[in-house]
């Protein structure tokens, strides 16, 4: 029987979200019933900027407080539904704040930093993105950096990382590690996306698998609706199973072509990457707040409800609880 009230009931943790933040997207994330976030606070920025973002992130607690809070455990997680708030996990899209110093590794763990990606789209000193002509690898200060993130608690996302740095991740990584935001190459071929190949790597490893929305990587692009998602997503269970994949939206509220140019250029003002997108999220989930149709959809593809849970938020918190 479904349960119409369904959503209501759930932990739902978005893998990743980099969206305009400000008091409309906190309100967003309330009315779609989201429990917690990965929140980027960096992308290109260095240890002052990225410094900085986080000095912004903690004044906007204390002014919307009613409505988000800072989120370093699992039960913090957990508190934050009890409160009706969502909890907000401090994320990184790149090393680069890091710099070339592995001690800033734990000053970002001590400001609440739980998630960082190793590479964004290019080269760095940890290692390759996915639109770097040449895949050099983990690098040795790469390794480094992954052993440190071991120690202090932190996760190593691998979602633009390319493919031979992620294996090497994988391997070198004495903690599970994860893709938070993508795509099966399966369904739509593009440098963004996972093989099945790499999708089973990183579940064999004890990893896990946040499946985006992001239209330009879905079959249908711009044309797709929340059904596409959930099918995106049944693809990536049905390769490695239930229990270590969840969902990362990348969702971008309030963000139009400039950011997408910005996001597009190797460290924010180099080569084009890739074309500019127009994005037009999946219908059915335009906003934050359309958060309950993503659980509509999941039944209506006949989901049963423990299936929902563990993909809505349950395993996201389970992997969480063993990273951090």
């Amino acid at each position: 029987m479904k349960n119409e009230n369904l959503h209501d009931d759930l932990i739902v943790f978005d893998g990743l979200i980099i969206s305009n933040w400000d008091e409309n997207v906190f309100q967003a994330m309330r009315a779609g019933g989201l429990t917690a976030a990965n929140c980027t606070c960096c992308v290109w920025e260095n240890f002052r900027d990225t410094m900085l973002a986080i000095g912004h992130w903690n004044r906007m607690f204390a002014d919307h407080g009613d409505l988000i809070t800072k989120a370093v455990s699992v039960e913090d997680i957990r508190r934050a539904k009890r409160d009706g708030k969502t909890g907000i996990v401090l994320g990184f899209q790149n090393t680069s704040a890091f710099e070339d110093r592995v001690e800033f590794v734990e000053l970002f763990k001590q400001q609440g930093v739980g998630i960082v990606q190793m590479t964004y789209n290019t080269q760095n000193l940890v290692g390759s993105g996915c639109y770097e002509s040449t895949d050099s690898g983990l690098s040795d200060f790469g390794h480094d950096i992954v052993a440190e993130m071991n120690r202090v608690g932190m996760l190593c996302d691998l979602s633009h990382v390319g493919p031979k740095t992620s294996e090497e991740v994988i391997r070198a990584s004495k903690k599970p590690v994860a893709y938070s935001h993508c795509l099966p190459s399966g369904l739509k071929e593009h440098p963004r996306n996972k093989s099945d190949d790499q999708l089973r790597l990183i579940a064999d490893h004890d990893g896990f698998v946040g499946v985006t929305m992001f239209p330009p990587f879905l079959k249908r692009g711009n044309d797709a609706s929340v059904d596409d998602y959930v099918e995106a997503i049944d693809y990536i269970v049905n390769l490695v199973g239930e229990d270590c994949v969840g969902f990362g939206t990348d969702f971008t509220m309030g963000y139009g072509t400039k950011f997408f140019e910005y996001l597009n250029r190797d460290k924010g003002v180099g080569r084009q990457l890739t074309e500019i997108w127009e994005v037009d999220f999946p219908d059915g989930l335009e906003s934050i707040a359309d958060f309950p149709n993503l659980t509509t959809a999941m039944q209506r593809a006949n989901w049963t409800e423990v299936k929902i849970r563990k993909i809505m938020g349950e395993n996201w918190l389970e992997l969480l609880d063993r990273v951090w």
